[in-house]
């Protein structure tokens, strides 16, 4: 076994997780071993399989709900000093019609994981992804220990998981920090995400439809600048703390949709329609990430003009194959 910081990614599969891995592998610093419950997927969502570093990198596919014991051993034998989870059930609209689903992954699964880990010596930190829809709609100055409030099934799953984790701390010592970032996006994002499927949309012809007429602020932030924050984060993030990373101001649904239409030459007012609201959806997401800007010298650095025409691009480029795939959320119980 080489001498290279031994990583964990669980999630691997993610947009997120992705993105960590080829990042972490682009330093040539890191032995990665990446889990997931389904198979790795192509290329075109997985940035780290073109990265030239690949050969650190290993793929198990097991899940946790069903392969515990397994993924246990896994990590007994390779010994990782840092394992990094974005396993979730993460979609809002299907988290109201089997809630129990969410709460077995979100909740259940990722505290048997960590009782199960609490007396690895090896460990000197466990990230875990959480999500600042906790909080429920929050805008001003929310910070890392403002009051939980979720709107959501999915979210109050998040919610429960956070604090299941934080006993184990509390009681343990367990090495413990979360991150709570807001609306990621970039290129490899699942298509069904509202910049990829918009983008799609506007060149296949067909409208988009604007929940609540694009009303809601969101916090969009590039991929990459997230994964830069949560590197950060667990080579010197303080245990037992909660981290946000973020850009410092919202921007509606709505303009951004309407900043893709401009750049592709299209009318937005021909290409969008307004629909109803999402069930529970937070008007505002916007959250304070001072504490990681302090400690870390993190910020965002790629502009939200910038990583938009990036997802243009990348749609573009890789129209054949993207036009082949499907363009909702597929749920997997």
């Amino acid at each position: 076994m080489s001498d290279k910081v031994r990583v964990v990614v669980i999630g691997s599969n993610s947009f997120s997780g992705s993105d960590f891995i080829d990042l972490l592998l682009g330093s040539g610093e890191y032995e990665i071993t990446g889990i997931s419950r389904s198979s790795e997927k192509s290329e075109l969502f997985l940035p780290y399989k073109k990265n030239d570093n690949l050969q650190s990198f290993t793929f198990r596919r097991l899940d946790l709900n069903k392969d515990m014991k397994e993924i246990v051993e896994l990590i007994a034998v390779f010994r990782p000093s840092y394992i990094v989870n974005f396993a979730a059930q993460s979609e809002v609209l299907p988290s109201w019609s089997a809630p129990e689903q969410w709460f077995q992954t979100n909740v259940i699964a990722i505290t048997n994981l960590v009782r199960s880990l609490k007396d690895f010596d090896f460990l000197k930190n466990y990230v875990h992804i959480s999500s600042p829809e906790v909080y429920g709609s929050c805008s001003g100055k929310v910070y890392e220990n403002a009051r939980l409030n979720p709107s959501t099934p999915y979210a109050a799953s998040k919610a429960a998981g956070d604090l299941s984790l934080m006993t184990f701390f509390k009681n343990f010592g367990f090495p413990l920090t979360m991150v709570r970032s807001t609306n990621v996006y970039g290129a490899h994002q699942q298509l069904f995400k509202i910049i990829p499927r918009s983008v799609i949309r506007i060149k296949m012809g067909e409208k988009i439809q604007l929940h609540g007429g694009g009303r809601a602020v969101k916090s969009y932030i590039h991929i990459r600048d997230i994964s830069r924050g949560e590197e950060r984060i667990m080579m010197r993030g303080r245990i037992g703390r909660t981290y946000h990373l973020s850009p410092c101001h919202g921007v509606s649904v709505r303009n951004v949709v309407k900043f893709l239409c401009d750049r592709m030459g299209m009318f937005f007012e021909e290409f969008t329609e307004t629909v109803g609201e999402r069930q529970g959806q937070d008007s505002v997401y916007e959250i304070d990430s001072t504490l990681a800007r302090s400690e870390f010298d993190w910020r965002p650095e790629i502009s939200l003009e910038t990583g938009l025409t990036k997802v243009i691009s990348w749609i573009e480029d890789n129209w054949d194959d993207i036009a082949r795939q499907p363009l909702e959320y597929e749920h997997r119980p």
